[in-house]
């Protein structure tokens, strides 16, 4: 497995059952299992194509009765009766990793523990922990053939966690670690932004709400980065 898969194995804990929701090729479960971390999983996502993948690798490994693989859109494969511990939604976008989480609280369907790596909307993806009484235990950043990814992992808890904004967008964990990837991602993002608000200002009709949306991350990124 590659740096991304091992830093998210590493964040599941020992014994749990766990779902893995667009599991492609099924590599974290079969790594799971073959460490002996786990002894069960689910393996599910939405096309047939990688889930077909999937099962010829499992059936491979010789994990058939461990790894249960299942056809559908986000929670919609899991139920109670699965006793599932631990979800883990990888490599997608923070608003479809809030929108499968949403869609299985309003099924009812909560879990003990999330393990999440949001590709991009990471802000999103804290603020719905937050307001879903999740507590974030531990975040790492990793960076690996030329992208950045962030960590997450939750547990459910009795009272709602305050986050500051900027906790909230840069990650409680690493803000306060800020390691070189975590500073090399904010050097860029500080670029990005700067170039994006200098065009929001050359535009004829300027929107200003989105202006000083920028400016106020452009302050954000360059206190953090300065502190």
């Amino acid at each position: 497995m590659n740096l991304r898969l091992n830093s998210l194995a590493a964040m599941v804990d020992e014994g749990v059952r766990i779902a893995d929701i667009g599991t492609d090729h099924a590599y974290l479960p079969i790594e799971l299992i073959n460490s002996g971390k786990i002894s069960y999983a689910i393996a599910s996502d939405i096309a047939k194509g990688p889930l077909d993948n999937a099962k010829k690798d499992v059936q491979e490994a010789g994990l058939a009765d461990q790894i249960d693989i299942r056809l559908g859109a986000g929670l919609s494969t899991v139920s109670e009766r699965d006793l599932i511990d631990t979800v883990i939604i990888a490599g997608m976008g923070g608003k479809l990793i809030t929108q499968i989480l949403d869609d299985a609280w309003q099924n009812k369907l909560q879990f003990k523990t999330l393990v999440l790596e949001p590709n991009v909307g990471e802000c999103g993806v804290r603020k719905w922990l937050t307001e879903h009484s999740y507590e974030i235990k531990a975040e790492q950043i990793v960076s690996e053939a030329g992208h950045t990814y962030e960590l997450i992992k939750a547990v459910k808890s009795q009272i709602k966690s305050n986050l500051s904004t900027a906790e909230l967008y840069f990650g409680p964990f690493l803000l306060r670690e800020k390691n070189d990837i975590f500073k090399q991602k904010w050097l860029g993002q500080l670029k990005y932004h700067q170039s994006l608000l200098t065009n929001l200002n050359k535009a004829k009709n300027k929107d200003l709400v989105h202006i000083k949306q920028v400016e106020h991350e452009i302050k954000m990124i360059e206190g953090v980065l300065n502190d």
